[in-house]
């Protein structure tokens, strides 16, 4: 008879060592720093500033759009998975406006997908469309949305960045200028280009400069494409909010339907972020990778709110809502121009969206000026908004953020401010930059 094994079993290892012996998390996600968004947002808190810093709206939807969303509660048949494609009520509006838009029929069951927003479209076509291991490239023009990079580093691919610059004949720092005035070089673009470059991205109209590329800018762009045979993925999310410019979509150029995935959003389109429902529309062979990668990335969008855009979009048509909602627009951004204007600090006036660049150059930080570390490390463009924020009370956003490290120096001098937001904090920001004003005074630059 073998006798019992009495042997103790091994000790289990301490807490702290457990820790340390588990797998690591992947380097693009292990910085537990702050993002931009929620560093400023707290900054302005800690202040009580007028937050014209992160994009969203601070004025509620229009009644029927609000309305179009409680309706859709009350059907029962609204509470389940919608199909990863989209709701059909969805669709068929998407398919009639974009027939309408891009000038060609657009089939709402084979060129066209919803999503959780137009920034899971765009993830969704850059994992449709890259390959890890592959050295895959996509173009990117800077300054770019910031979620555009971990994207296209999520789906294997690489991006490459090519700046928009300021015309050299402008000198933003004494003198307002024009979105018109970023350029992007055709020849900087085309040279970018290698045998491994898959995709360009193109914003417009453009966040943060608030361009809108005119139609010889995106005929020279789409000439690129077609010379080295890219996909381009065109980000329109601000369509309707163009100020006395024409808004082309590039995809209604010749011979760019077929290589162009047009990517929109609910929530710019109505002031409804929150709804997180988006869309991307172009030929069968581009749209039907792409909703198989965004039914891998979340299956389906939200049943209920694709009804309520579904029925806003049909009634925005009916009463005039997105010429109404320009002209808004138009009236929020001259008021902060305004604002600009008369404490003397130029600006970048923009053409579209609704964003407007500040140019602080002329601002004169304290050179004992305490700033905290996690400010600091963030670099010049970081302090100068979170002295402006503290100082003035106003916030903003660093536009750094939107570049890469090689070309943050052409963003270094400039605040970003949104104005989608209420009469009464646009007329508090103004009341707060009069200390701006004699600040200025006392620093001339």
């Amino acid at each position: 008879m073998s006798s019992l094994n009495t042997d103790k079993p091994p000790a289990a290892p301490a807490a702290a060592e457990t820790k340390s012996r588990l797998p690591k998390p992947s380097s693009m996600y292990m910085s537990t720093g702050l993002d931009v968004w929620t560093m400023m947002n707290q900054i302005a808190a800690s202040v009580n500033a007028v937050n014209l810093g992160q994009g969203y709206m601070s004025f509620p939807p229009k009644e029927f759009i609000k309305k179009a969303a409680q309706n859709t509660f009350a059907e029962s048949t609204h509470n389940q998975y919608a199909p990863p494609r989209g709701r059909p009520a969805l669709l068929g509006q998407l398919g009639a406006r974009f027939t309408e838009k891009l000038g060609r029929p657009i089939d709402p069951n084979s060129e066209v997908s919803v999503h959780a927003g137009a920034n899971e479209a765009l993830l969704s076509v850059f994992t449709a469309f890259l390959e890890h291991c592959k050295g895959h490239e996509v173009i990117l023009m800077e300054p770019a949305f910031d979620q555009y990079t971990p994207n296209i580093i999520m789906a294997g691919g690489k991006p490459v960045y090519v700046p928009l610059r300021v015309h050299p004949n402008k000198n933003p720092s004494e003198n307002v200028i024009s979105s018109k005035d970023w350029k992007l070089d055709i020849n900087e673009l085309e040279s970018a280009v290698n045998e491994n470059t898959r995709i360009l991205v193109l914003n417009t109209p453009h966040n943060p400069v608030g361009k809108v590329f005119t139609r010889e800018e995106l005929e020279a762009i789409g000439a690129v494409a077609e010379r080295h045979n890219l996909l381009i993925v065109s980000d329109e999310v601000y369509e309707h909010l163009t100020y006395d410019v024409e808004h082309v979509s590039i995809a209604t150029l010749p011979g760019m339907w077929d290589r162009t995935i047009t990517v929109g959003s609910a929530g710019k389109l109505f002031g409804v972020t929150g709804w997180r429902v988006g869309w991307a529309v172009g030929p069968e062979e581009l749209i039907k990778p792409t909703l198989s990668a965004h039914t891998r990335i979340v299956f389906t969008s939200n049943t209920p709110l694709q009804e309520g855009i579904a029925a806003s979009l049909k009634q925005a048509k009916e009463n005039d809502f997105f010429n109404i909602q320009r002209q808004e627009y138009q009236c929020r951004r001259d008021r902060l121009t305004a604002i600009f204007d008369d404490v003397g600090l130029p600006y970048v006036a923009p053409d579209g969206a609704y964003y407007l660049l500040a140019n602080a150059s002329s601002i004169r930080i304290p050179q004992d000026y305490d700033f905290p570390q996690f400010i600091e490390e963030r670099g010049d463009n970081f302090k100068l908004v979170y002295f402006f924020t503290k100082e003035f009370g106003v916030s903003g956003i660093p536009p750094t953020e939107f570049y890469s490290d090689a070309h943050k120096n052409l963003a270094k001098d400039y605040i970003r401010f949104a104005f989608c937001k209420t009469d009464k904090e646009l007329e508090e920001a103004k009341r707060c930059l009069q200390k701006l004003k004699e600040y200025l005074k006392a620093n001339p630059s």
